[in-house]
């Protein structure tokens, strides 16, 4: 089974640049330990929404790595780069 968590982003134009180098960092931070399959950053191509995906192998692999990710990312301005609250998803198989 895997984990997944998806973050939706809703950047204000000016600072879309600036959240997918974040999101970029946060991916790196993680990139190529055991238990991450898979990071990535997209944009929604018809609105002005990006999201991060990560997959995961456990959820335990999630809550050993998540924190070099958060830690990443720990100074950026989310409160200014961002119109609108990240909507955040974990999600199990079942």
């Amino acid at each position: 089974m895997s984990y997944v968590i998806i973050s939706v982003h809703r950047p204000h134009p000016e600072h879309r640049e600036a959240l997918i180098g974040s999101m970029h960092r946060f991916g790196a931070a993680m990139a190529g330990r055991p238990g991450l399959i898979s990071v990535q950053t997209l944009a929604d191509t018809g609105t002005d929404r990006l999201v991060g995906l990560a997959i995961f192998e456990t959820e335990d692999d999630f809550a050993r790595l998540i924190p070099l990710a958060r830690a990443a990312v720990a100074d950026d301005p989310f409160d200014v780069w961002e119109s609108e609250p990240i909507d955040g998803f974990r999600l199990a198989e079942v």
